[in-house]
C-alpha cells in the first residue's frame, strides 16, 4: 500500500475503512473540555463497549428479581452462562468449539494448564521460554519448576542477540533443535508485551512437537489482536487474559485453550473441581469426579456472571467485526504509524523495537527514545495521547482497529514531532 504524510490521506482511508462506525460502539476517554483522547493503550487495556451497560444490568435486574431463581429462569441462565461465549471464543482463536472456555484469570490457567502440561522426567525436564516474557510468566514458571524439585537451571531463556531488537524465529528453532531433547515444556507468548514481537507459532510448535516436547503459548497480547489458528496450529495450550485487546473489562475473567487431543486423556494429571463434572451428574453431587470430556473438564468453580456478561458485549462486536478484517486493518495502521514515523525523521530521534514486517507483529509499536523517553512520555499524556510506559526506556504505542483512526496516527505522530522539537 502506498502512504503519504499528507493528512488528507488518513481522512481518506478513514473514509473507506468498512470497520470505520465500530469506533462509535465504544465509550472514548476524554479530556476536561470533552474532547476525545487519542487512546493507543488497548494493549494493556482495552475500552468498554456501550453495549455493557446493558449486558451487565440486565443480570443486575434479574438477580434483583430472581434470586436463585436466575440460575435456570434469568433471560440468560446463569447455569449454562459461559456457554453463551464458546462459539465466540472459539472464532476468535482459531478453535474448535470444544476447545475453549472463559474461566479464572490467566496466572490461574497458566497455573492449571502446567499441572497438566509440564511434567518433567529425570531426561526431559526443561521449560524453554523466552528471556523478555512477561514478569507473571516469570514468576509461573519459576514456581512450578521449584514445586517439581527442580531450581532455574532446568529454564533455558532466549534473549535477542546482540544488537537486535527482538529474537530471531531460526534462533527459537534453533534451541528447540539442540536442547528438545530435554524440553519437556516449550513456553512462550503469542506475542511479546515488550516488542510487540508476533511469534511464529506455528513453527515453534511444529519444531517442539517434532522433538517431543509439549508446547503452549500465553495470548495475553495476541487474543483479539492476531488471527491465532490454534487448533490448525496444533497447539497443546493457550490462555489469554480478555481486557486487552478484547475488552472484557479491568480484570476481566480470563480464556483458556487445550486442543482436543487431550480431553479424553486418562493419563494427564488435573486439579479437578465441581464445574469441571459431567454436567448432567454435577448436582447428584456424588464424590468421584467424571470429567466433562471436553475443555470445560479444566473448570473449577461456576464463573462469575457479571464478568461474563461484560465480556460477552465485546465478543458480539468481534464476531460481527470478523478478527479477519480487524487484522487486515490492524496491519494498515501500524504500517501507516512505522511510515509516519520514518518519513518524518523521527527514527533520528527514536528506536523501533517492533520488527517492520506486518507478519511478525501486532498492532504495536515499541518505540525506545535516546535519553528522554519518560519526558517524552509525560509529555504526550499532557497532550492528551494515552499510551503506557514499560520500564526501562519504552513507550507502548497500539492503534487498535476497533476504536482508532487514521487521522489519530496522522495527529499523534504530529504531536510527537512537536514534544521532540
Amino acid at each position: 500500500m502506498n502512504y503519504s504524510t499528507d493528512k488528507n490521506f488518513a481522512i481518506q482511508q478513514d473514509t473507506n475503512d468498512q470497520l470505520k462506525n465500530y469506533h462509535e460502539k465504544f465509550f472514548i476517554p476524554v479530556n476536561k473540555d470533552k474532547k476525545e483522547q487519542i487512546y493507543f493503550c488497548g494493549n494493556s487495556l482495552g475500552l468498554q463497549p456501550k453495549t455493557v451497560r446493558s449486558y451487565v444490568e440486565q443480570e443486575l435486574k434479574d438477580w434483583e428479581l430472581m434470586g436463585i431463581e436466575g440460575v435456570t429462569q434469568a433471560r440468560n441462565p446463569w447455569l449454562p452462562y459461559h456457554e453463551f461465549l464458546t462459539k465466540q471464543t472459539a472464532h476468535l482463536v482459531g478453535a474448535k468449539e470444544s476447545e475453549v472456555v472463559n474461566m479464572n484469570t490467566l496466572s490461574v490457567n497458566l497455573h492449571l494448564m502446567m499441572v497438566s502440561f509440564y511434567r518433567p522426567t529425570k531426561e526431559r525436564s526443561k521449560i524453554f521460554i523466552e528471556g523478555t516474557a512477561f514478569p507473571s510468566d516469570q514468576y509461573a514458571v519459576k514456581s512450578q519448576l521449584r514445586f517439581h524439585g527442580y531450581d532455574e537451571n532446568s529454564l533455558i531463556e532466549i534473549f535477542p542477540k546482540q544488537g537486535e531488537t527482538y529474537i530471531k524465529t531460526e534462533d527459537i528453532l534453533e534451541v528447540i533443535e539442540r536442547e528438545g531433547d530435554k524440553i519437556a515444556l516449550v513456553m512462550f507468548a503469542g506475542v511479546n508485551y515488550y516488542t510487540g514481537q508476533f511469534f511464529d507459532m506455528k513453527k515453534i510448535t511444529e519444531a517442539g512437537h517434532k522433538k517431543g516436547c509439549l508446547v503452549g503459548f500465553d495470548l495475553a497480547h495476541a487474543a483479539g489482536n492476531i488471527d491465532v489458528q490454534l487448533h490448525d496450529w496444533d497447539v497443546d495450550f493457550a490462555v489469554w487474559c480478555n481486557y486487552k485487546y478484547v475488552n472484557g473489562g479491568p480484570g476481566a475473567i480470563a480464556g483458556c485453550f487445550v486442543h482436543e487431543r487431550h480431553h479424553s486423556d486418562k493419563n494427564i494429571p488435573r486439579f479437578e473441581g465441581w464445574w469441571g463434572n459431567d454436567k448432567q451428574t454435577r448436582f447428584l453431587m456424588k464424590p468421584d469426579f467424571v470429567p466433562i470430556p471436553t475443555v470445560e473438564s479444566w473448570q473449577l468453580s461456576n464463573p462469575p456472571i457479571l464478568q461474563l456478561a461484560s465480556l460477552k458485549a465485546s465478543l458480539d462486536i468481534f464476531e460481527e467485526a470478523g478478527i479477519k478484517n480487524l487484522r487486515a486493518k490492524s496491519k494498515k495502521l501500524t504500517s501507516y504509524l512505522e511510515y509516519l514515523l520514518k518519513e518524518n525523521k523521527l527514527t533520528d530521534k527514536l528506536e523501533i523495537l517492533t520488527p517492520s514486517a506486518a507478519e511478525q507483529r501486532g498492532c504495536q509499536l515499541s518505540l525506545r527514545f535516546f535519553g528522554n523517553g519518560k519526558e517524552v512520555f509525560n509529555k504526550l499524556i499532557a497532550s492528551d495521547v494515552i499510551c503506557d510506559w514499560r520500564e526501562p526506556d519504552v513507550i507502548r504505542i497500539a492503534p487498535t482497529p476497533l476504536y482508532n483512526k487514521f487521522e489519530e496516527v496522522w495527529e499523534f505522530v504530529e504531536i510527537i514531532k512537536g514534544v521532540i522539537e
